[in-house]
């Protein structure tokens, strides 16, 4: 005589699970238990598609640290010759040997800006308007030309950091996606497999899952180092406008064409 299952069992199968998904019940326990979770495993078991958004976001994490390491020397490198160079400007006894000093500074941060509003200088020193009225338009139009070098001086150090307002802004949602389309992938197996049952539906979750942190990885350095460069280069704007400043002030006080009113 059969052994007959004892109650309870037979009770359970038939909550749990349709009569003709009993027999894949093994191959799927066994095939799950076979597949790993570490994170190499899951991104080489992921889609095409999802492989293909997780390279896209190692490359934007790759570039994105060259820009964070090349900027913090640049940054730093600018803001402390800025802060150094306007100090010796400030000491020169007069205009002409603070531009040499700036001059003789190896990489100057300050000099562009002076060498701008020297060939200012000159333009309107060879130009034949009349004294009074090169007197009025002096003054503003070297304070427009020493505006010019700060804002071109900071643009190339703010150069490529629009790059990582970009990684921070969009690689949440470039991993999002690729995270949806995992899952959605991951559905339609359980689908065909025809079972719901939690070691059939984890690898394929896991491995969507995946994209998300890495997306956040991408972001989150990015984000913190363009709001910290933002600050350090508001530092550099500082001290390149207060060079500007005192270079006016002085070209005023020492240019005689420039310190005398109508005749």
């Amino acid at each position: 005589m059969d052994a007959v299952p004892p109650v309870e069992m037979v009770e359970q199968m038939n909550i749990t699970q349709p009569i003709d998904a009993i027999p894949q019940l093994g191959s799927v326990t066994q095939l799950a238990s076979t597949q790993s979770f570490g994170l190499w495993d899951m991104i080489a078991n992921a889609t095409f598609l999802v492989q293909c958004i997780i390279g896209l976001l190692l490359f934007m994490s790759l570039l994105s640290w060259s820009i964070i390491f090349f900027k913090i020397i640049q940054i730093n490198l600018g803001r402390r010759k800025a802060i150094q160079e306007r100090a010796l400007f400030q000491n020169a006894t007069n205009l002409a040997d603070g531009v040499q000093i700036l001059r003789e500074q190896s990489g100057s941060a300050l000099y562009p800006i002076a060498k701008k509003g020297l060939t200012e200088f000159r333009r309107l020193e060879q130009s034949s308007i009349h004294p009074n009225l090169k007197f009025r338009v002096a003054g503003d139009n070297l304070r427009r030309v020493l505006e010019q070098g700060v804002s071109e001086s900071l643009g190339s150090m703010s150069k490529s950091l629009s790059f990582l307002a970009t990684c921070s802004n969009s690689a949440p949602f470039i991993g999002l996606f690729g995270t949806v389309w995992g899952i959605m992938h991951s559905f339609h197996s359980i689908g065909q497999m025809k079972t719901a049952a939690l070691a059939a539906v984890a690898p394929g979750i896991s491995e969507a899952l995946v994209v998300t942190a890495i997306g956040l990885a991408v972001a989150i350095p990015a984000t913190i180092a363009f709001n910290t460069f933002l600050g350090m280069l508001n530092t550099v704007e500082v001290e390149m406008e207060c060079f500007a400043s005192d270079f006016l002030n002085r070209a005023q006080l020492e240019l005689p064409w420039m310190s005398k009113g109508s005749e």
